[in-house]
């Protein structure tokens, strides 16, 4: 999954795209609102976190850009704590769910997982595909029980790939979800990544669509 910081405190944004890093996630930020725009309207991402009070561009114009230019990616918005009228504004706007700073990062990450979760059509935490389970709380994966360890650029595929069961994803698209903006992206580690996951949890689980890319289905 890959997700977009937009925050001009520099070590609250190191440290969420560390924190979130350390979680799976492939993270790319912006220091103020002009960048997170632009970045918002070209880039994908699964989920967007969003300061209001951004330089440049305030964070409301920047979500009201995205969602005129039908970007669907769903924000969190991070506000002041007693700044309501941010949290309405921000909620009307277009945002999904909204956090006041200071705020604690288990909560964060939460939040974060809950609406990725929802955005893809998931309900629980756990995702299985046959004797697959990832748990997206913990970022573990088992097969029928028994704990997989994965690197983390397997993980992003194989939870991409959950996320989207049953949906062929082509090697592009998996490309823009597992490495961030500057990442020197080669589509042959996709299948390398892919070929070490059949290994891991079994060759009948993700299938190759020929001229299309891959589709995670239920054995």
């Amino acid at each position: 999954m890959r997700i977009l910081v937009v925050e001009d405190n520099a070590e609250l944004a190191r440290q969420l795209a560390q924190r979130l890093e350390a979680e799976g996630y492939a993270v790319d930020r912006a220091a103020d609102g002009e960048d997170g725009q632009f970045l918002g309207e070209t880039e994908p991402y699964d989920a967007a976190i969003l300061d209001l009070g951004l330089p440049k561009v305030d964070g409301l114009s920047v979500l009201r850009s995205w969602r005129r230019n039908a970007v669907t990616v769903p924000v969190l918005i991070l506000t002041a704590r007693d700044a309501w009228h941010e949290k309405v504004q921000g909620i009307d706007a277009g945002a999904d769910d909204y956090l006041a700073k200071p705020f604690n990062m288990e909560e964060l990450l939460a939040r974060v997982r809950a609406l990725i979760r929802r955005a893809k059509g998931h309900a629980t935490a756990d995702i299985a595909c046959g004797g697959v389970v990832l748990d997206t709380r913990s970022g573990r994966v088992t097969v029928d029980g028994a704990p997989v360890e994965l690197t983390a650029y397997e993980y992003r595929v194989l939870s991409y790939l959950m996320h989207r069961k049953g949906r062929t994803v082509s090697r592009s698209e998996l490309i823009e979800h597992v490495y961030t903006q500057d990442f020197d992206r080669d589509s042959n580690t996709v299948e390398v990544f892919v070929g070490r996951l059949r290994r891991k949890i079994g060759a009948d689980m993700i299938k190759t669509v020929r001229g299309l890319g891959y589709r995670l289905d239920e054995p």
